[in-house]
């Protein structure tokens, strides 16, 4: 693909899926499901809400990453790459680690009635132990975890992604954007998610956003393919309606198993079914964005600055904000919009206040200063 041709709905595609992890996570505070801080009042459509989010939000992440690599590792060294990467990646991770993440941690000991005492009290627990083996200091970041999977992923893939760059892929490209080959993909997911699924404790948790890091870095590698030649997008914009159709049949075919048959999430039917639709899923966002969203404007250019710092902030202002408001006695719905409002509101001031305002603020959150 040509790498001087700027695709801006790669960019709109960031800031809607940047929104659309801020709006899943208010979700989570009233989902059935446990987490850091519980509304006192659970919700079944939230429960909808996320188990539908969770089968395409993050793994979109991954293939916009994916992209975002392809177009840097061509202007740049393995040296700059990787230095590129602490800086977007690893320095913020770490940030988030030792501030803004021990409060979410706080919180989730204190409502799950693991802890008593105040704030200042439990900085020095935070240290004692780590998180997920029962101690509480989150060496994952708790949300951040993302940061530290794709910096991982890409010292991994880099020597890969590189061997690809050199490799002649069109014989490949002249099979999979033949009509409907694309969909192909899905296999090796599917694939991954029932070896994974076989051990569910293990390499199969998905505590990072409802999948395997394995299935993310499938995800993640084969999307790197679909940068390879310009024949790929072509073919995913012309099967936009079906990936489309696809996914949601798929999906609504996969909780009907489960919901009216008792299948369980981590059969291997499920697993085929699960890696069909987030690859629909996948292909019908990059076709919809790529017919539709191919444009920029000054709000565009805002956004993506913003997108980063936003998602670094976000889930630790909603615990927060959530831990406040649990008890209220205000019905689901209003306060969902409540919680999403005010929230927004402060991680917006916290970015244009502070965040934006510095070198050293602006570097802690993965921008360039």
């Amino acid at each position: 693909m040509n790498t001087s041709t700027r695709y801006y709905d790669i960019d709109w595609l960031r800031v809607l899926g940047t929104i659309g992890v801020f709006l899943f996570h208010v979700a989570r505070f009233f989902n059935d499901e446990d987490w850091h801080v519980k509304n006192l009042e659970l919700s079944f459509g939230a429960t909808v809400f996320v188990n539908i989010f969770n089968q395409f939000i993050m793994p979109l992440f991954f293939v916009l990453s994916a992209f975002a690599i392809y177009y840097a590792i061509q202007k740049r060294t393995n040296k700059q790459f990787l230095s590129e990467r602490v800086n977007r990646l690893l320095i913020p991770l770490i940030f988030g680690i030792f501030t803004i993440i021990i409060p979410q941690v706080y919180i989730e000991r204190v409502t799950h009635g693991d802890f008593a005492g105040n704030f200042f009290q439990f900085i020095p627990e935070y240290f004692k132990g780590w998180y997920a083996f029962g101690g509480n200091f989150a060496w994952m970041g708790l949300h951040l975890w993302y940061l530290l999977m794709l910096f991982l992923f890409s010292l991994i893939m880099l020597p890969v992604f590189r061997f690809i760059n050199k490799t002649n892929t069109k014989s490949l490209a002249d099979f999979f954007t033949k009509p409907f080959a694309v969909y192909l993909f899905f296999i090796p997911i599917a694939i991954i998610e029932i070896l994974v699924n076989f051990s569910p404790d293990t390499v199969g948790r998905r505590d990072f956003g409802g999948w395997s890091p394995l299935t993310y870095l499938m995800i993640f590698t084969l999307s790197y393919f679909l940068m390879t030649d310009s024949r790929y997008r072509d073919s995913i914009i012309k099967l936009r309606f079906f990936s489309l159709t696809f996914a949601l049949v798929a999906l609504t075919f996969g909780f009907y198993l489960v919901l009216a048959h008792d299948l369980s999430t981590y059969s291997v039917e499920f697993s085929i079914i699960r890696g069909f639709n987030t690859w629909c899923w996948m292909l019908a966002f990059i076709g919809l964005a790529g017919a539709y969203l191919n444009f920029n404007n000054n709000f565009l250019k805002y956004a993506s600055e913003a997108a980063l710092p936003f998602y670094i902030l976000h889930q630790s202002v909603i615990v927060i904000l959530g831990y406040f408001i649990r008890a209220w006695d205000l019905a689901v719905f209003p306060k969902y919009i409540l919680l999403a409002s005010l929230s927004f509101v402060i991680i917006m001031a916290l970015y244009e206040g502070i965040i934006k305002r510095t070198d050293v603020t602006r570097r802690l959150f993965g921008m360039k200063g």
